[in-house]
């Protein structure tokens, strides 16, 4: 199996609090994972360290075979690699659909406006909303905000496409239509990693589970493992309470 990213001792802290304790972790080309646990494990920092949105204050993050955390590393390089689809949205306001999708693939990747407009008409499409080209964010439920953003991060053609909690912020009745494009998206051999929620997400669509508890993985394995067979105690109480 080809590793796309590799966590090695991965530490954060934020000033005396320990969010993530030696976390030891690895993605492969064309996995979709997805992080449980309960609200205040790490997950979300989890995510925020892999994309640099957080600095780690200690361990490895090896992409491609280099320690991205050395100083000589260019860190937007990396950035332009990885996808990231927030909780809430985080679309840009003033723009169009269109050029919500068009606008960093632009000014990051340096493509022509013509060739960006094909892209993002792409993955519009691939996410049913290439009828709201036109439409401002503010015209749209947030299910249609999601699809969009999912949208927008496929536009930069990255290695790997992070989701932090992508369905928290919805609606019920709009967290399905997300969640649809998500495993639409898992079955094109996308890489994803998924901190999520929805365990029946989890169970069905993911190659790999990973349960965090209190800052560290506390189990990982394959659904059927984490869901049906679980190892630890701190698993099974947790998935009690959520299933």
């Amino acid at each position: 199996m080809e590793k796309v990213i590799e966590i090695q001792h991965l530490s954060k802290s934020f000033g005396t609090h320990e969010v993530l304790k030696d976390i030891d972790f690895t993605v492969n080309k064309g996995e979709v994972v997805c992080i449980i646990g309960s609200s205040g494990s790490g997950k979300s920092t989890l995510l925020r360290c892999i994309n640099l949105l957080e600095r780690p204050s200690g361990g490895m993050i090896i992409y491609n075979g280099e320690n991205i955390l050395d100083e000589k590393h260019d860190i937007h390089q990396y950035r332009t690699k990885l996808g990231m689809v927030f909780q809430q949205f985080n679309l840009f306001n003033n723009h169009n659909v269109l050029n919500n999708c068009i606008v960093g693939q632009v000014k990051v990747l340096g493509r022509s406006k013509e060739d960006a407009k094909k892209v993002a008409m792409k993955y519009l499409k691939n996410v049913g909303m290439e009828k709201y080209v036109n439409a401002k964010p503010s015209q749209l439920s947030g299910g249609q905000k999601q699809r969009v953003a999912i949208a927008r991060a496929l536009s930069m053609e990255p290695d790997v496409l992070l989701f932090d909690e992508p369905t928290s912020a919805l609606d019920p009745e709009m967290v399905g239509e997300v969640l649809k494009v998500m495993k639409d998206l898992a079955h094109t051999g996308l890489t994803m990693l998924v901190v999520t929620h929805e365990m029946a997400f989890a169970k069905e669509v993911s190659d790999r589970v990973v349960f965090m508890d209190k800052g560290v993985i506390a189990e990982e394995g394959t659904p059927e493992l984490i869901f049906n067979n679980p190892t630890q105690d701190r698993t099974r109480e947790f998935l009690k309470r959520t299933l």
